[in-house]
């Protein structure tokens, strides 16, 4: 009997087993997921998967590998076509289906785009890699420890006044997820139901009958996140995540960190050279110590317009509304530091540039990194490693070049310029040609010709786009108090949901770092034609450049946008689109100003660094003038390429070269800097001792 009963117990058993894992077998083959993908343009990086799902038990979640992609969405919009992504579709009882696809690449841009992708990750995952967080020295994942609930759907440009009508918890009481906490109500009358979107506890932000948020007061507009009812504390710090879910990571990239150490480094090693030298760097480029006998072709003023037209461009709107964006306003506080410190970065290489460079038979001149590099390096026995680092940066500053100093600079150019004349829309070709002719009247005729254009063309860009900032500055003076607040609470004491003050920090320093271009040596090929025989003169000339780019310029952009509060403006706003919309705020003509403004710093950054890439290129394939007319002729069709064709994964790359150059440059100049610091020291005696040419026009008065 005993037997029997342990027979039939082991029997019930196996079929309970059995019976179980057929019912989740048939509850994983319920869920069924097929997938819709469609390619829908030519244009790159547009295309769209939907999910079908049947069976299973709604809700559903789907974890996209889009990190823009809800989890509550079944739609995912501007995927790259040619690159495998993912979906996996979880129903409620915890069943899951994960989906690979890709959308098929048709056009021939989509197919380039696709294959250059690779490139991009792997040299994004060099440039952007962050050792910090590799080595566990800090958590790189982003906290917060509590939640602020805001007015919902609200906007930046909101003209609507909100108020708190009634709450409907008591302050400081537990809340969970979905519990209904308060009633708002707009000056129309309509009224708002507000959940907790967390479990927590809850702390009043307003009080019962008061205004929340009023568009007509300046205090509101300016201060973050004025728009928000209520704080929920959560019991402890919670990470931030994605849209899909991803949690969000805050880095310290790797490429940042080398140039804001090298900045630092060289600020210390010559002796805070940044301030002792500002005033006589004012000197040189206002021509008081031009030698027209001196060896060189261009003035010491032509030289620094050269330079900074070349690194005033798109990153000092754009990239700045975006930075500001992320960082909130605390990022111009960090923005400006660095680019005080990168004064020196660019001092030291400026320097080198003039000194090893060489001055051929016919006038021509040779000079910059690449020179240095070789030259500076074999005077150290150090040969092998200097003609490595210098062929590297000519490679890297060529094909900067025809990417981050040419066809990103036609592209935005012509999507500027076309908003404001509406019949260039789809003319981009015809664009590119006219733009390829205005560059290669400049370029054809060299770097006196370039030199001519951008001293002209510079202080006319810096004058209009100033002076523009500073209209809409004035504007809205009455929140100099609120913005300035703004900015020093947001660098100190950063909302976790901006990013933490890591986030802050780094969003800030890295915009510097990249719109100065100290430490990419670039700046170093311009100035190596200047007429001197004082390579530290042009040291000091070269001073002001990342003051005017990083220091006024960036500045005044991030300004613009706290004063008119468009550094709360999310919702997936380009940079331009937020810096034009604040200068529409003022005077609705104004993005007419701003569109020429663009077009300008575009062109002028073009003409300088075909002259940069010219000479990376004559290095590497010769410097007889057959080889230039052979660049100069590639560079204007990709003027021509960059404003008729979206390259998306193509432009990243080129435009990650110019990042690129930093790492042979700033070995090079370690290495060279006990050189650089004598050659200094040399010339603030003969200085003092008044041993320097001067020009007869400043002798005289």
């Amino acid at each position: 009997m005993t037997k029997n009963a342990w027979f039939l117990t082991s029997l019930f058993f196996m079929l309970s087993l059995s019976i179980h894992a057929q019912d989740d077998e048939r509850k994983e083959s319920d869920l069924k997921v097929t997938l819709d993908l469609k390619n829908p343009t030519r244009e790159i990086n547009d295309g769209v998967t939907m999910v079908n799902v049947q069976g299973g038990k709604a809700p559903y979640t789907y974890k996209w590998t889009k990190q823009s992609t809800s989890l509550q969405s079944n739609k995912s919009t501007g995927i790259t076509e040619g690159q495998e992504e993912s979906v996996t579709v979880t129903d409620a009882n915890g069943v899951s289906v994960t989906k690979k696809f890709e959308i098929p690449a048709e056009a021939i841009t989509e197919v380039v785009n696709s294959k250059v992708q690779p490139a991009v990750d792997f040299l994004g995952g060099i440039l952007f890699w962050d050792p910090f967080a590799a080595v566990g020295i800090y958590d790189p994942v982003v906290y917060t420890n509590d939640r602020e609930i805001p007015i919902p759907n609200w906007d930046a440009t909101t003209s609507k006044t909100f108020s708190l009508k009634r709450w409907l918890v008591e302050d400081g009481s537990q809340v969970a997820a979905g519990d209904k906490i308060a009633i708002i109500e707009s000056e129309s009358g309509e009224e708002k139901e507000i959940f907790s979107e967390v479990d927590g506890t809850i702390n009043y932000l307003v009080l019962e009958g008061n205004e929340i948020f009023d568009p007509n007061d300046q205090d509101d507009v300016i201060e973050q996140n004025a728009h928000m009812i209520a704080k929920i504390e959560f019991d402890e710090p919670q990470p931030l995540h994605h849209p899909n879910g991803d949690v969000i990571t805050n880095s310290i990239p790797f490429i940042v960190i080398w140039l804001i150490l090298g900045s630092i480094f060289f600020t210390i090693r010559l002796g805070f050279v940044n301030i002792r030298g500002f005033s006589h760097s004012i000197q040189l480029a206002k021509g008081k110590y031009d030698d027209p006998d001196a060896p060189g072709r261009i003035t010491h003023f032509q030289a620094m317009a050269t330079a900074v037209s070349a690194t005033v461009g798109l990153g000092n709107i754009a990239g700045v509304a975006v930075a500001i964006s992320l960082g909130g306003a605390g990022a111009t506080f960090w923005m400006f530091c660095a680019g005080f410190f990168a004064m020196s970065l660019k001092f030291t290489e400026c320097t080198l540039g003039v000194k090893y460079r060489e001055i051929n038979e016919d006038g021509r001149i040779f000079g910059g990194p690449m020179n240095y590099l070789r030259y500076g390096l074999e005077k150290r026995n150090m040969k092998g490693l200097g003609k490595f680092l210098a062929s590297l940066f000519a490679i890297l500053g060529v094909g900067a070049s025809f990417g981050g100093g040419n066809m990103i600079q036609s592209n935005q150019a012509f999507k500027i310029v076309s908003e404001q004349l509406p019949f260039l829309e789809g003319q981009g070709f015809l664009f590119g040609v006219g733009f390829a002719i205005l560059v290669g009247a400049v370029i054809l005729g060299g770097i006196n010709s370039i030199a001519r254009v951008t001293g002209k063309v510079v202080p006319v860009m810096a004058i209009i786009y100033i002076l523009g900032c500073a209209v809409v500055i004035g504007v809205n003076i009455e929140n100099i108090g609120a913005a300035f607040s703004a900015i020093y609470n947001g660098a100190f004491s950063a909302d976790a949901l901006k990013g933490g003050f890591i986030g802050v920090l780094i969003v800030g320093l890295q915009r510097a770092a990249f719109s100065s271009e100290a430490g990419v040596g670039s700046a170093a090929i311009a100035h190596s034609a200047t007429k001197t025989n004082n390579p530290i003169a042009d040291g000091f000339t070269s001073l002001v450049e990342p003051f005017i780019d990083t220091m006024v310029v960036c500045t005044m952009t991030a300004l613009v946008l706290i004063f008119t509060g468009m550094h709360e403006v999310g919702g997936g706003m380009k940079g331009v689109e937020l810096t034009s919309d604040a200068f529409g705020s003022v005077i609705s003509w104004f993005p007419a100003v701003l569109a020429l403004a663009v077009f300008l710093f575009a062109f002028s950054t073009m003409v300088s660094w075909s002259y940069y890439g010219m000479r990376s290129w004559t290095y590497l394939f010769g410097q007889s003038k057959k080889s230039e007319i052979i660049y100069k002729v590639l560079f204007l069709i990709f003027v021509v390429v960059g404003a008729s064709v979206s390259l998306g994964a193509v432009l990243s790359f080129s435009d990650m070269m110019i990042l690129a150059m930093s790492f042979p440059n700033i070995i090079g100049l370690y290495i060279m800097s006990g050189e650089v610091r004598a050659d200094m020291e040399n010339y603030w005696e003969r200085l003092k001792n008044g041993e320097l040419f001067i020009n007869p026009k400043f002798r005289d008065a």
